[in-house]
């Protein structure tokens, strides 16, 4: 893609408005420097330096659709303690608009803290209880999206297999999208048994596509065009949820596109450098879905999110990414 057609894309990403459903949670970031071993057990103490926190799963897709410009609803469920106090906080604070957030006092806001020292992760101390969202927070939800339909763009399912995102919620939504001629989305989570038909497009990872289809794991290609393993999930896939479009995330070896009566597409890595693959895909699905209402053709939102994961994963920890990086990582490959 040329930068100038990805300006004309851009451009219009100021203009639209996008709703992310999903798990919302706080990603804490403990940062320290190990300089001994504990004297009560073989692990290293690390001493504190700082702590950041920043919004996690479905909220994180919510904040790269925010960081490009576009005005985004987080749909999601939190509970009344510090961590929900504190991620609404982060969020207002990121221009994200928390209307549509559910609030359950029963409900223990996901807070996960990750301790990194020496820029590698030590550990890592999640808070949460499994809680299965109650069916008045889903109906008030769902009433929600009935009046904001009209002035929405597109919708993103952003499933952390948490328990927020049910099926007959997920069934209501998309039919209600598809009617109204939205775009709807969806990023898959494997440990759900949430069936993702007749979407706009559905962006599984490669283990994820694999579980979908209920095929054993099989170690990827070199070449991911010769994967006969990947390109038989893709088929698979796309006659089990008949989805417009299906993009398969292949981490640092790029990404694959497949659409009904239509070749495979491969979208090679643009990633300079790895450092940190979480939140990774919360990017390719958010530049995806915004790339895709703001006028581009699935082939260009892939590329623009394929860039965008690049950009992504070379940054330490819960990242975003910005129209200018994406523009600057198209620039890059397009001289080299």
């Amino acid at each position: 893609m040329q930068p100038e057609r990805f300006d004309q894309i851009a451009a219009e990403f100021p203009k639209k408005r996008l709703l992310v459903i999903g798990d919302v949670m706080l990603d804490g970031y403990i940062w320290g420097r190990v300089s001994r071993i504990s004297p009560e057990a073989p692990v290293p103490v690390v001493e504190v330096v700082r702590e950041s926190f920043f919004p996690g799963g479905a909220a994180n897709v919510a904040r790269n659709v925010r960081e490009c410009g576009a005005e985004v609803y987080i749909m999601g469920l939190v509970g009344k303690d510090s961590a929900a106090e504190q991620l609404r906080s982060i969020l207002e604070t990121g221009g994200i608009r928390l209307d549509t957030l559910a609030v359950e006092s029963g409900f223990q806001t996901i807070l996960k803290t990750r301790i990194i020292a020496r820029q590698q992760q030590v550990v890592r101390v999640d808070h949460e209880r499994p809680h299965a969202v109650s069916p008045e927070s889903l109906q008030r939800c769902l009433t929600q999206i009935i009046e904001m339909l009209p002035g929405v763009d597109g919708i993103i399912f952003e499933d952390y297999g948490k328990g927020f995102i049910v099926q007959s919620f997920v069934d209501e939504v998309r039919r209600l999208a598809r009617a109204a001629g939205k775009v709807i989305t969806a990023d898959p989570n494997p440990k759900s048994l949430i069936e993702w038909k007749q979407m706009s497009a559905v962006k599984p990872n490669r283990g994820e596509a694999f579980a979908a289809a209920n095929i054993p794991w099989q170690e990827p290609e070199a070449e991911p065009e010769n994967d006969r393993n990947l390109l038989e999930i893709g088929k698979r896939l796309l006659q089990k949820w008949e989805p417009d479009q299906l993009l398969i995330t292949l981490g640092e070896h790029g990404m694959m596109l497949f659409a009904k009566d239509e070749e495979p597409h491969y979208i090679p890595p643009q990633a300079r450098e790895i450092y940190d693959l979480s939140g990774a895909g919360d990017t390719a699905i958010a530049l995806f879905t915004l790339a895709l209402v703001s006028g581009a053709t699935p082939l260009e939102a892939a590329e623009i999110s394929n860039h965008a994961s690049g950009v992504v994963v070379a940054k330490l920890g819960t990242a975003t990414v910005t129209p200018a990086e994406v523009r600057e990582s198209l620039t890059f490959s397009q001289a080299h």
